[in-house]
């Protein structure tokens, strides 16, 4: 039997989940229409080599150090264009090397758990942890247990709370990684308000996970910012990729919000998901 270790409790915000479902809230998994647009992914990897010399011109940082962790059943092979853009920004990028995820085990929970330490301690400073799907989750619970190692934390489309069935791949989930998709373990590791600051990048025509499980939570330093993308393709989408550049730019304690009016093209390619759109019409 996997087991798992509950982070260290924190102050939780009284608004904290007015802006996401509750964590044992029902709802429907995306419908087949958006699972079957998954396919528009290879426009998005397409659009990632034709975008390159815009891309070349995004926001840069300090260089520090990032690691990148991939989802469900995949591995840093899947994350190469997100890293390769970083590192050409001058990060200090750091695939998962933890094979293919398949979820928090505990031996798994414990190598990143060392990662995080080995990779501060190489580079004297906290690490930015940048999770796609089931590694945004595992990202954002690394970042409840170790909030003195963590930078920041930025997700596409994870699931962060919800109840596990609002996705097309909880079977998959529960035969790869031992756990039920229900266990209560497993909802207790993102219970408690981040003390991190936490973007969540989410699609409502997102066609693996509930777009609703992909918000982060109403509390202080955290965010939601929604794009045009599919699940599979979220990795190498331009207007993503250009996001976290503009997250990770920031200098470290000065964090603001995502400014999405900073320009007429900004606020036609990143949303707040809160306002309602044509998409809504056919996300569950």
């Amino acid at each position: 039997m996997n087991s798992i270790v509950k982070p260290r409790a924190l102050p939780r915000s009284p608004s904290q989940q007015k802006a996401r479902p509750r964590a044992h809230e029902r709802m429907k998994p995306p419908s087949a229409l958006l699972l079957a647009l998954e396919g528009r992914a290879m426009f998005e990897y397409a659009a990632f080599a034709m975008a390159w010399p815009l891309l070349r011109r995004a926001p840069r940082g300090d260089g520090h150090p990032v690691m990148v962790l991939p989802g469900l059943g995949v591995g840093d092979n899947t994350t190469w264009p997100l890293r390769a853009f970083l590192e050409h920004l001058g990060y200090a990028v750091h695939p998962w090397e933890q094979g293919a995820n398949f979820g928090p085990r505990d031996h798994t929970v414990r190598k990143l758990v060392d990662r995080v330490r080995a990779i501060e301690k190489q580079h004297a400073q906290p690490v930015t942890l940048v999770g796609w799907s089931l590694g945004g989750a595992m990202a954002s619970a690394l970042a409840l247990r170790m909030p003195e190692r963590v930078r920041q934390v930025v997700t596409l489309g994870s699931p962060l709370t919800g109840h596990p069935r609002g996705t097309n791949v909880w079977r998959l989930f529960e035969i790869v990684s031992g756990f039920r998709a229900d266990d209560e373990r497993l909802m207790s590791l993102l219970d408690d308000e981040p003390s991190v600051p936490t973007t969540a990048i989410m699609s409502k025509t997102d066609g693996i996970v509930n777009w609703r499980m992909s918000l982060a939570p109403d509390a202080r330093r955290c965010e939601n910012i929604e794009v045009s993308a599919t699940h599979l393709g979220m990795g190498a989408n331009p207007a993503v990729l250009w996001a976290i550049a503009d997250r990770l730019a920031q200098a470290r304690g000065q964090w603001r919000p995502f400014d999405r009016n900073a320009s007429a093209w900004r606020s036609l390619l990143f949303r707040d998901p809160h306002q309602f759109r044509l998409a809504d019409l056919i996300a569950p």
